[in-house]
């Protein structure tokens, strides 16, 4: 995995925008607490969203940076550069970090590659002059990784469970392994269920701890909050190798000093519903793969957040104490899969690799409108892609000379 400028191996999606420059990355975050309102974080959670959603405004809430409607209701990211007022959308701002990324691939190699998540990201993508050749999703980038050196021809089959808990988002899905071919079985996942979520947490602890004993709200100061905000996510760090972790902010509100501490304990106790969602979703990932856990092989930890000790520890008693295989880097799991991917369909690597295919399936049901307004579903979610399916569907009236086509998608049908 090639290092960015400033010698990392991951780089934060976060945008910064000041009165001579942007910054992307590790910069933007270094100066965040200086500049809250400009510092633009977490924007994939506004992607394919309208700026009315319930979650959309639940988040405006916590961050910093201002989000106002835009055209057909589209969230809109205000910010101050170069003195003046400027308006972006989601798409363009992770086109920005997207951007950053290739030039640190074109820097390094001389030549690009890419990495990705559906359709606003193909369109970010295009924004930041990418080639997209296929959206890969980010498990089954992570099992191409973990498979690379351990699954060998030796014709066994094996199934895994890949659990990628991210800064934003839940991505679990079920794949079996078999002499290269890598096959998705079943998905589940949560796109408002991430690290950031156990961050938000930490915040309002604290924030109505400032309050009780200050008598003081830091709500309404964005830089105070962006401030704790930073010193949250180091705690929460600290609390996957420690069972206590404190900090202290100078002048944090209204000139006061804050001092803080948190116990593991009541850190899970503040998420204990969040970790409890997540098994949920593992249940429902066997459940539509019609797979019960005895027959998973392996359970693969990916994203940062895995790395949380109550998440670990609840992963492992649902599978009847199965060890946890975290022996893959789960910051960059995603990076180099995707980045296998790439090179498979150039046709740039060796044969060992050339000859991994990667079977993947729909995450929603797809079907068409039918009278009354019911949707008939055509190809049901997990259907292995590439899929074609032939249905006759007749007219609703006699003599009907036009039909008006809509097709949906959807996770549950009624």
């Amino acid at each position: 995995v090639i290092p960015n400028d400033q010698g990392n191996h991951t780089t934060p999606s976060c945008v910064a925008f000041t009165d001579t420059c942007r910054l992307i990355g590790d910069a933007a975050v270094n100066q965040a607490s200086m500049n809250s309102v400009n510092t633009v974080f977490d924007v994939k959670r506004l992607i394919g969203r309208q700026f009315i959603n319930a979650s959309v405004q639940g988040d405006i809430k916590l961050w910093p940076f201002k989000v106002i409607s835009g055209p057909s209701d589209r969230p809109m990211i205000v910010v101050q550069y170069k003195g003046g007022g400027k308006q972006f959308t989601a798409e363009e701002i992770s086109s920005m970090v997207l951007i950053k990324m290739r030039e640190t691939a074109e820097a390094y190699l001389d030549k690009a590659f890419n990495d990705s998540q559906r359709q606003p990201t193909i369109d970010a993508s295009a924004i930041a002059g990418l080639n997209v050749m296929r959206i890969i999703n980010e498990p089954s980038a992570a099992v191409i990784a973990y498979g690379l050196d351990r699954i060998s021809g030796n014709g066994s089959v094996k199934t895994l469970l890949i659990f990628d808990l991210g800064g934003g988002t839940l991505d679990i899905s079920i794949i079996s392994v078999d002499m290269g071919i890598f096959t998705v079985k079943a998905t589940s996942g949560d796109t408002h269920l991430g690290g950031e979520d156990l961050n938000n947490r930490m915040v309002e602890h604290f924030t109505q701890d400032f309050l009780r004993r200050h008598k003081s709200d830091i709500r309404s100061n964005p830089r105070a909050l962006m401030r704790l905000r930073t010193a949250c996510e180091r705690a929460k760090r600290m609390l996957s190798y420690t069972a206590q972790a404190k900090f202290e902010i100078d002048s944090l509100h209204n000139g006061i000093d804050f001092c803080g501490s948190i116990s593991r304990a009541r850190f899970e106790e503040l998420n204990m519903d969040l970790y409890r969602k997540c098994i949920e979703h593992v249940e429902k990932c066997l459940s539509d793969a019609k797979m019960d856990k005895s027959r998973i092989h392996d359970v693969v930890l990916v994203g940062g957040s895995s790395r949380i000790p109550k998440v670990q520890n609840l992963l492992q008693d649902f599978f009847n104490g199965k060890n946890l295989c975290n022996s893959i880097n789960p910051d960059e799991a995603v990076a180099y899969g995707a980045a296998v991917q790439a090179a498979i369909l150039r046709g740039e690597c060796s044969q060992k690799v050339q000859d991994l295919i990667l079977l993947d399936v729909t995450p929603l049901s797809l079907g068409i409108e039918v009278v009354g307004g019911i949707m008939s579903v055509v190809i049901p979610r997990t259907t292995t892609i590439s899929f074609k399916k032939d249905q006759i569907f007749t007219t609703a009236y006699d003599n009907q000379t036009a039909v008006a086509i809509n097709v949906y998608e959807r996770v549950k049908v009624r």
